[in-house]
């Protein structure tokens, strides 16, 4: 159950990871447009607003691996606060942006955060 965890752990770090690189390298592609439903006018407008939010979710990213990596129990409470911080920047998002955001980061963050809570029980 151990490995499941940190394999769920880690494929939420490169999601994030790959939202790091949509929003701060990608923003105004064709690709990113279609992944956040923009305009090619919104996304030039809001280019540098996305860049701040990709460093986020690198920082999201981040700190996830660490928690992956870290012995006990700061690797535990890594993970745990990290896919916390997750679940409800997923929540938010999909209140305030798209609901798909839920089924995207919040619910694959829970799922996560049980196997972790599981594998440490």
């Amino acid at each position: 159950m151990s490995i499941t965890a940190t394999v769920a752990v880690l494929l939420i770090a490169a999601l994030h990871v790959y939202i790091l690189v949509l929003e701060m390298f990608l923003w105004t592609t064709p690709r990113a447009r279609a992944s956040f439903g923009t305009t090619e006018e919104f996304a030039r407008e809001s280019k540098a607003l996305a860049a701040n939010q990709g460093l986020y979710n690198g920082f999201l990213a981040a700190g996830l691996v660490w928690g992956a990596v870290a012995p006990d129990p700061a690797g535990f409470q890594a993970k745990v606060f990290f896919l916390i911080c997750v679940a409800v920047a997923g929540v938010y998002g999909a209140a305030t942006a798209s609901r798909r955001i839920v089924f995207v980061q919040t619910v694959p963050a829970l799922i996560a955060l049980a196997l972790v809570l599981a594998a440490h029980a």
